[in-house]
């Protein structure tokens, strides 16, 4: 717009098929009684389109019948060159508002000029041009570098709505695959957080899930399948998907992860993933951890400092069939904060692992110091955990472009003892 307004004519504006911006491919008549056009972008003389909201709202969806300039060039797909603005134009704008200014000056407009926008052969939309009186009539050599820059536009458009619906359906997935924020259990409330590596990714490899088992137990995981592009995240959906059948199952935690890990070898780009699983057992006060080569859970206790869970086996990445893995139990009777994690938030090109799972038990101590109702069983707010979950995620950004190259994922519980 600002390449047409002012300094090609006095008043440009797109318009889009409301259809092609819906992605409905149903057929349509190639001579349609009438089309559906969403005005897409505005620009009169030198002025802002905001200044002329209140007359041509940029968004607004707009009917032209078969008569008109505009469905003639997009049924043709021939470039419309007028005297003036068509009768129907006319009409609707002085409809709109007779006494406005703007309003009778594009009415007075000398000059037409409608150009059709196509992408593949078929018609998404269309161009509109006017020129006032005292200014030259468009002519046919103008009309062609209006055309050009129109086919310009297009390939721009579709390029930007394909992107948009990618992103869309990345969304539509990864918001299916998250636990509810704010779960809280009988024995265990629960926070989470996630942030995909770079800056256009919206989904990775990372996954994690809270799953109520029996004998109201609860299962808590966290999952990294190698990658971050659309193959990892198609691999870490079917884990997570196994993951849940198995729960499901009156198996134990290590039977569990062997299981998994027969899936994970016969399922395409799921090998060499990563996981932790723990088993929260409020009324035999235990918690049961079995890792596949991931990082170690930290748990942190009143009056004690966080620390990593000691494995009696941190295992090897799934898919590797090296079951059976090992179970690590501990005991825990007093109120306990659990963090698993995944090694986007530890591990950096400056950093050795270990220091980073240090810097993160550090993080933890700081922030459920500072956090207020964290670890505290009588005075518990719904907004502590997640809270303390933002402030891990934002502090794990902290080495420059190191924080780019992997997914981050935490799940934190604050697990509850049950009375015996």
């Amino acid at each position: 717009m600002h390449a047409l307004a002012p300094g090609f004519c006095d008043a440009a504006s797109v318009y889009l098929l409301q259809r092609w911006l819906l992605e409905e491919h149903s057929r349509t008549a190639a001579d349609p009684p009438q089309i559906e056009a969403r005005r897409l972008a505005l620009r009169i003389g030198s002025d802002t389109s905001e200044d002329w909201e209140h007359l041509l709202p940029v968004g607004e969806v707009l009917v032209f019948p078969r008569h008109t300039p505009y469905a003639r060039a997009l049924a043709t797909g021939q470039t419309q060159l007028l005297d003036g603005v068509d009768r129907h134009t006319f009409e609707r704008l002085r409809s709109t508002d007779p006494d406005d200014a703007g309003v009778d000056a594009l009415l007075r407009s000398a000059s037409f000029l409608i150009v059709p926008l196509r992408l593949r052969g078929a018609a998404v939309g269309f161009i509109a041009c006017t020129r006032g009186p005292g200014k030259a009539p468009f002519t046919r050599g103008e009309a062609v570098a209006v055309e050009s820059l129109g086919a310009r536009a297009c390939v721009a458009l579709d390029n930007a709505r394909r992107y948009e619906r990618e992103r869309r359906t990345a969304l539509a997935i990864r918001r299916s695959l998250l636990p509810e924020t704010g779960q809280a259990f009988q024995s265990c409330r629960v926070a989470h957080g996630y942030r995909p590596a770079g800056q256009d990714n919206v989904i990775g490899g990372d996954w994690y899930d809270v799953l109520p088992r029996g004998d109201r137990r609860l299962a808590l995981i966290v999952g990294d399948a190698m990658g971050h592009g659309p193959e990892s995240a198609v691999a870490m959906i079917q884990l997570r998907t196994a993951v849940r059948t198995l729960a499901a199952l009156d198996i134990t935690p290590a039977e569990l992860m062997d299981r998994l890990d027969a899936v994970a070898g016969t399922t395409p780009g799921a090998s060499f993933a990563t996981c932790i699983y723990a088993e929260w057992d409020a009324e035999l006060h235990t918690c049961t951890f079995v890792g596949a080569g991931h990082p170690p859970p930290l748990i942190r206790g009143p009056g004690r400092p966080a620390a990593p869970v000691v494995l009696a086996s941190a295992g090897l990445p799934l898919g590797l069939a090296t079951s059976p893995y090992e179970p690590t139990v501990l005991h825990l009777s007093e109120l306990t904060l659990l963090l698993l994690y995944s090694d986007g938030l530890v591990e950096s090109r400056t950093h050795d692992i270990d220091q980073g799972i240090a810097r993160l038990a550090g993080a933890l101590d700081a922030g459920t110091d500072d956090v207020p109702h964290v670890a505290h069983p009588n005075a518990a707010h719904p907004d502590a955990l997640p809270s303390l979950c933002r402030r891990l995620l934002a502090d794990s950004g902290h080495d420059g472009a190191d924080d780019v190259t992997d997914d981050r994922t935490l799940l934190l519980a604050e697990l509850t003892p049950g009375k015996n």
